[in-house]
């Protein structure tokens, strides 16, 4: 049960962060240096908590669903199941340190503000640069976790047919995200909604059936 509401949890952050970022970000992107450093200043606290809960919560409940994954495929398909689990316990790494360097690098791209805007939005870019290398802009290795764990449960005739199937699509969506095109990421992040919360609906179906 863990793992299935970890699931339904991250499709739901997922969710929870397209919409905030567009309907509610209104960051100034044509602005100054200034400006938007000043826009961040007056923002920084929802910001670091949407940042911690984007990256560190989403990374948190990702891990549950890796070992939950790795608990039921590791019997059935002992070649395949090991290899996944690497890279999702990677893909929790770098998205739990990717909103680590959000949160700590905007608090010292703030602090720079009176010092000097250009300073300031400088750190911040290259904050940003590295922040999105690590879990956003780069999807390769969540995409690869995702085929690997569907070609392991296809195999083993496990979950529905349909959603291993559909995590293939996503999980060649994530690895196509190595070629830098913003359109790649929000694919792969669009169509790993529905993957998460059908995944979850699945683990807590058979939960309730083993029960």
């Amino acid at each position: 049960m863990p793992a299935g509401l970890s699931a339904i949890s991250l499709g739901l952050i997922y969710i929870a962060a397209f919409v905030y970022f567009g309907a509610f970000f209104s960051y100034p992107a044509s602005g100054s240096p200034a400006d938007k450093m000043r826009f961040l200043a007056d923002h920084q606290l929802a910001i670091s908590v949407v940042y911690l809960s984007i990256y560190v919560l989403f990374g948190v409940l990702l891990a549950i669903l890796v070992v939950g994954l790795h608990e039921l495929l590791k019997a059935v398909t002992p070649r395949i199941a090991p290899v996944a689990s690497v890279f999702g316990v990677v893909w929790v790494g770098l998205v739990i340190a990717s909103g680590m360097i959000y949160t700590i690098g905007l608090d010292q791209s703030v602090n720079l503000l009176a010092e000097s805007p250009d300073k300031a939005f400088d750190l911040w870019r290259a904050v940003s640069v590295i922040g999105n290398s690590l879990g956003g802009g780069n999807e390769i290795v969540g995409g690869l976790w995702v085929l690997l764990v569907s070609l392991g449960a296809l195999q083993a005739a496990v979950l529905s047919r349909g959603l291993n199937y559909l995590g293939c699509l996503v999980g060649v969506a994530g690895i196509a995200t190595v070629y830098p095109a913003e359109m790649l990421a929000q694919i792969f992040g669009l169509s790993q909604i529905v993957w998460f919360v059908w995944l979850g609906v699945m683990l807590l179906r058979s939960d309730d059936t083993a029960a």
